[in-house]
């Protein structure tokens, strides 16, 4: 983990799933080359997101080839198995979802005693005082904007109060004077980033298909890294 990407405010993390699957070891690249420092491993059982899953073996590979930080988003109905697998693939930060762990606060120590950042997501309807109890903890907080799994619905938008929970979160991490991060995640375009991301209420935006153009990714990519660093010289 490179502590010093982790202090910067605002990060654009492309989706892992949004690129070539067949190419993701030249991606990577384009990634980098750009000037981005994250990359954004969504993890899915199937069953939690009714999606494809990413390959943990697939992980464990890339891992070995790019020094990008892998932040995972873990969309699964159990996520024991899933989060040893990850630490072993050597990714910098966890977040699991809070509806499907029994054991939130033990989950968070257990991936702190790692080594690794650790946090909780949250589905667009699951209300923040479900944070009370263990926001201390969190690195990271993820608020999905759209329902886990159907980001390639056709139609598919953010859910009408996605402003207001952003808003609310961050005064909640703002009252409690901590440094958790909030990434946001479902349908980000560049105008939510730079109108969210300018107001510092968010940190961390993943870039999926609305922000990065499969005929043109290299550009798109330059593009990405220009907004955050606006963002990061506000």
């Amino acid at each position: 983990m490179n502590e010093n990407v982790w202090k910067k405010f605002c990060h654009i993390s492309p989706s892992m799933i949004t690129l070539d699957m067949c190419n993701l070891e030249q991606q990577c690249k384009l990634v980098a080359e750009a000037g981005l420092e994250m990359i954004h491993v969504d993890i899915l059982d199937g069953h939690f997101s009714p999606s494809m899953p990413l390959g943990l073996d697939t992980v464990k590979q890339l891992r070995k080839k790019t020094n990008l930080e892998f932040e995972a988003h873990v969309m699964v109905t159990d996520p024991q198995l899933f989060v040893d697998e990850l630490i072993e693939a050597g990714v910098s930060q966890i977040v699991f979802h809070i509806e499907a762990c029994g054991h939130v606060d033990g989950m968070l120590n257990y991936i702190h005693s790692k080594g690794v950042r650790a946090g909780v997501a949250l589905k667009p309807a699951t209300p923040l005082y479900e944070l009370e109890y263990v926001l201390d903890k969190c690195d990271a907080v993820l608020l999905m904007l759209i329902n886990p799994g159907f980001a390639q619905m056709k139609g598919e938008v953010q859910v009408p109060y996605s402003a207001k929970k952003i808003h609310d979160l961050h005064e909640m991490i703002k009252a409690r004077e901590l440094d958790t991060k909030v990434i946001l995640d479902g349908r980000i375009s560049p105008e939510n980033i730079r109108t969210i991301g300018m107001s510092g209420e968010a940190n961390i935006f993943v870039a999926g298909s609305t922000c990065i153009k499969a005929e043109n990714q290299a550009e798109s990519m330059k593009q990405l890294k220009n907004l955050e660093d606006e963002i990061n010289g506000r």
